[in-house]
């Protein structure tokens, strides 16, 4: 019989789940909790416990999960949101020191993180230089084009929808999504499009086929691309629409009508900002139109963080600034911001319904990229889905227009009305 001190479930569950239904249930046969949780921690193995104890924030948490030392039986997003509750990733060392001494020294043995975790060190070279940048795109898109099916659906858009109503499905809120963001670029037929951070061609492929807009897109991922030129080949659509495998540092057209920038800026970095928007409308023609389409962080203030588990899992040299942020640097670097607006309820739901895929097609994911990747991916969705749900991340969309030499942005006097389909 375990003494009440050496049992795991019950020193862990003083200081996590107090009052919650959730129970913890330990490699040692300790149960603690309420008989009716909704959800369950698993502790399978002591090394999670070293993971928790030892790794800052939220870091300890994915590390233990990932390697599979650590379940969360039950909705994940229902435990990751108790666990919110509870600010597990802001236990203070004295809490920890308790816990551990509870459960004793080998709890602290040190042991390496899971192999699918990459460390900030060990990316050399400048960060957001060419080649940097390329093998942190390659990291987290080139997993595998059979995966991403099975989680984004036919659409293969892997940035947030915009449900046009409460009953919308994933597919067509995806293409409400690219449709939108051809409305506000004015989109018409004969005109040019530079779509930077293409992924798979949805945009892309979107605009040549409805709107008749020529259009070149570009991605660091080589998976992407040869996707996404196999369903322009596919479509018809090679007259109009092309994809390119290589940096948008590297497009040396010009004159473009319209440039879309839709889930990368998040990529480029704070202090390369600047720079980039001032490349992006270079490429404009004048009056032509910019849709920056990006993640936000709600406050300024804070930094954007940089060592946690979606940086060292998900998105390396990934960075987060405010909505502030962005409209200043567009509108100190060459161009005019006309609109923005917040979809940040539209991104809980997208990720929403991408954890729905990746569990509907769970054993396939696991065969194709192995389990490890595959709990990557369903606490990465989880979490993003909470952090939007509870507004520590938002998703916004800037349109803007690069004004001609008599500052004419070319927009009509009256209000647009973005809602309304324009397409031909």
């Amino acid at each position: 019989m375990l003494s009440p001190r050496s049992q795991v479930a019950n020193v862990l569950h003083s200081v996590v789940g107090r009052g919650m239904p959730l129970a913890i249930e330990s490699y040692d046969g300790s149960v603690a909790g309420p008989p009716e949780a909704l959800c369950t921690i698993k502790i399978r193995d002591p090394r999670a416990l070293n993971y928790v104890a030892t790794a800052p924030s939220d870091l300890g948490l994915a590390r233990a999960y990932v390697s599979g030392y650590l379940d969360l039986e039950g909705d994940i997003f229902t435990a990751l949101m108790m666990l919110a509750g509870e600010h597990i990733g802001e236990v203070g060392w004295a809490d920890r020191l308790r816990v551990l001494r509870g459960l004793g020294p080998k709890v602290l043995r040190p042991i390496p993180p899971p192999p699918q975790e990459v460390h900030p060190g060990l990316w050399w070279g400048l960060r957001h230089s060419l080649s940097r940048d390329s093998r942190a795109i390659s990291h987290h898109y080139d997993v595998s084009n059979r995966f991403y099916e099975w989680l984004l659906g036919p659409t293969m858009a892997y940035t947030c929808a915009v449900f046009p109503n409460a009953d919308a499905t994933l597919e067509e809120a995806q293409e409400e999504k690219v449709d939108l963001v051809c409305r506000k670029l004015g989109l018409a037929p004969g005109q040019r499009l530079l779509d930077v951070g293409c992924g798979w061609g949805t945009m892309v492929i979107h605009a040549a086929q409805h709107y008749g807009v020529k259009v070149i897109g570009v991605t660091l991922s080589r998976q992407q691309a040869e996707w996404g030129q196999r369903r322009i080949a596919e479509l018809g659509l090679g007259d109009l629409a092309q994809i390119r495998h290589d940096d948008y540092r590297n497009v040396i057209e010009t004159g473009f009508d319209a440039v879309s920038s839709i889930g990368l800026t998040e990529h480029i970095g704070a202090k390369s900002l600047p720079a980039y928007f001032r490349f992006l409308a270079s490429k404009l023609r004048p009056q032509g139109r910019l849709l920056n389409h990006c993640i936000t962080r709600p406050v300024s203030s804070s930094p954007s963080r940089t060592s946690g588990f979606i940086n060292r899992y998900v998105f390396p040299d990934g960075e987060l600034e405010s909505v502030g942020a962005i409209v200043s640097a567009i509108h100190d670097n060459g161009l005019e911001v006309r609109h923005e607006e917040n979809f940040r309820e539209h991104y809980a739901r997208t990720c929403a319904a991408w954890g729905a895929n990746l569990e509907a097609n769970w054993d396939k994911a696991v065969a194709e990229v192995g389990e490890g990747v595959a709990r990557v991916w369903r606490l990465y969705l989880a979490g993003s889905r909470l952090g939007f749900t509870q507004r520590r991340i938002e998703l916004h969309q800037v349109l803007a227009v690069k004004t001609d030499e008599h500052g004419s942005s070319g927009f009509p006097l009256c209000r647009l009305d973005y809602s309304r389909p324009t397409r031909v």
